[in-house]
C-alpha cells in the first residue's frame, strides 16, 4: 500500500469525517480518480511528435497512455475528425497514490518561482492544475523534445462539495497558494 492511501485509509478518513461534520464514514470524500492530459498542437502537421510526447506521459505516469482524437472537423485549425491530437493517462488506485505522491512532493516544489496552486475547483468537487513544463517530474530527460510541453491535471473526487475536497486535498498536504476557505 502506498503511503498516501494508508494514510488517508489510517488517518485521514476519521478527521475529515470529524472536521466536515459526517454523520457516515461513507459521506467521506476520496479521490476516485487523477486524469493527466497533454494537448499537441504540433501533431496537425507532425505525427512523430505525438508518439514521443506518448511516450513521456507514459513515464511520468507509469502507465501507458492513449491518443485522443478530434471529435469534428475544424476547417481553420486544419484539423479533420478522428486526428490524432493529444495523448492521457487516467490513474486509479495505487499508480494514482504514486502519481499524487510524486506531484505534491517532489514535482511542485521544483516549479520555478513557485508559490502554491491556486485553488481551481470546478463547482462539482473536481480539482484542476496546470503545469506549464513536464520537466519539473523526475525521470524525465529535459534533452528529449525541443519544445516543453503542458500538462493538465485533473483530480476528480467522490464528493460535490468544493469545500470538501478541498479539505480532502488539504489534508494530503496540497500546497494551495493561501487559505480561502
Amino acid at each position: 500500500m502506498n503511503r498516501l492511501e494508508k494514510l488517508y485509509k489510517e488517518k485521514l478518513v476519521q478527521s475529515l469525517q470529524k472536521d466536515l461534520g459526517l454523520s457516515n464514514i461513507m459521506q467521506v470524500p476520496k479521490i476516485s480518480k487523477i486524469v493527466l492530459n497533454i494537448g499537441v498542437k504540433e501533431a496537425v502537421t507532425d505525427k512523430k511528435i505525438l508518439s514521443g510526447v506518448r511516450n513521456i506521459l507514459s513515464i511520468i505516469a507509469g502507465q501507458s497512455a492513449v491518443e485522443t482524437v478530434a471529435k469534428k472537423s475544424i476547417a481553420g485549425f486544419k484539423i479533420r475528425q478522428g486526428m490524432s491530437l493529444g495523448t492521457k493517462v487516467t490513474l486509479r488506485g495505487k499508480r494514482m497514490y504514486e502519481f499524487l505522491d510524486r506531484l505534491i512532493n517532489l514535482a511542485l516544489p521544483t516549479v520555478r518561482d513557485f508559490r502554491g496552486v491556486p485553488t481551481k475547483f470546478d463547482r462539482q468537487g473536481n480539482f484542476n492544475l496546470g503545469i506549464k513544463e513536464w520537466v519539473v517530474f523526475p525521470g524525465v530527460d529535459y534533452d528529449t523534445f525541443s519544445k516543453v510541453f503542458g500538462l493538465n491535471v485533473s483530480i476528480q473526487t467522490t464528493t460535490n462539495n468544493d469545500d470538501h475536497a478541498y479539505a480532502l486535498l488539504k489534508s494530503f498536504n496540497m500546497p494551495f497558494v493561501r487559505d480561502k476557505r
